[in-house]
């Protein structure tokens, strides 16, 4: 769907107005969850600072025993782990770039268009992404870990002599201290930390808004793709404009419209980056069945539709999105 992918990519719908919505639209630097302490330039944040704060340019994020998820461009989350900063450098929707200070950093890319430049910097050399993925950041011991996907790594020294980037794949990673090295394999299975495992709960949940809110919208008139607001632990999730995408971690992301025209819907589970999925069948955006069930999606009703459009949409829970966000 072309003219969707335009779009998604349209300043204009970015700050589009939704209908009967009092939430602010999502932007890159939104945050979109927190959990303990956390700060924007030593203001303490609070669950209510979630969907209603913006990391501007030049401002940091900070936590200390805590974690926090801010969007970037729509299907796309930075997650920052304890004790760790992160400085938004450049919060636009076609180029977007941010600083890790210190700690560590996990990226999520569910989608990514060519006309998208997401940069992550470390102190000793800047990470362009380039497909959908897992990338984890640390920046105190200056390594860029590709769990899954792709990436051009530049050592500082790399980027003031304009040197080309070294390619990191999957299941490699780079270190940027001392003399530039080529990417190392390193294990998955022993590199799942704490941050890794919260950043699998975080896109688990937002996988199930998903399924929630893309059934709603499902038939919807005035739907776009972009960020929608799910209320509650979810904060926003992210409805694509066509078919169905995976998380690296194996949670769907659906489109209304795939939704719409009966597409499957699939579970997740297993073990590892993109484990095995088997189908469970939803009516009425609820979950009946499980195991090895295919079920295409149906009764979904779009007859109350008072939230949608633009970046933001309703709470979750069925019934009338307007008006759910704080």
């Amino acid at each position: 769907m072309p003219r969707l992918k335009v779009l998604l990519l349209s300043l204009a719908t970015l700050s589009a107005t939704a209908f009967g919505q009092n939430a602010n639209p999502a932007r890159p630097g939104t945050l979109n969850y927190i959990e303990g302490q956390a700060s924007i330039e030593g203001r303490q944040l609070s669950p209510n600072s979630v969907g209603n704060t913006e990391l501007q340019a030049g401002q940091a994020l900070s936590t200390a025993n805590g974690k926090a998820e801010i969007l970037l461009t729509p299907g796309v989350f930075l997650r920052l782990g304890s004790d760790s900063t992160v400085e938004m450098i450049s919060p636009n929707l076609t180029s977007t770039e941010v600083k890790l200070e210190r700690g560590r950093a996990d990226v999520e890319v569910d989608q990514l268009y060519k006309q998208n430049t997401i940069l992550v910097d470390l102190n000793n050399g800047q990470t362009k992404l380039l497909k959908n993925g897992l990338y984890a950041f640390d920046a105190d011991d200056s390594i860029v870990r590709v769990f899954d996907g792709k990436a051009d790594v530049s050592s500082r020294l790399s980027l003031r002599d304009n040197v080309k980037p070294i390619e990191v794949k999957g299941d490699r990673q780079l270190a940027l201290m001392g003399e530039p090295s080529n990417p190392q394999r390193f294990d998955k299975n022993k590199s799942r930390d704490d941050l890794y495992n919260w950043s699998s709960l975080r896109s688990e949940y937002l996988g199930e808004a998903n399924v929630n809110l893309a059934s709603d919208y499902a038939g919807a008139p005035g739907f776009y793709p972009g960020w929608y607001w799910a209320g509650g632990p979810f904060g926003y999730t992210w409805l694509p404009g066509d078919g169905p995408f995976w998380s690296p971690f194996g949670y769907g992301f659906y489109s209304p419209y795939y939704i719409y025209g009966g597409g499957f819907i699939y579970g997740r589970y297993g073990r590892g980056v993109y484990p095995y999925r088997v189908g469970f069948a939803y009516r009425g955006g609820r979950l009946v069945g499980s195991g090895n069930v295919r079920g295409v999606a149906s009764g979904h009703s779009s007859a109350a539709f008072s939230g949608g459009g633009g970046f933001h949409g309703g709470s979750m829970g069925g019934g009338s999105h307007g008006g759910g966000h704080r």
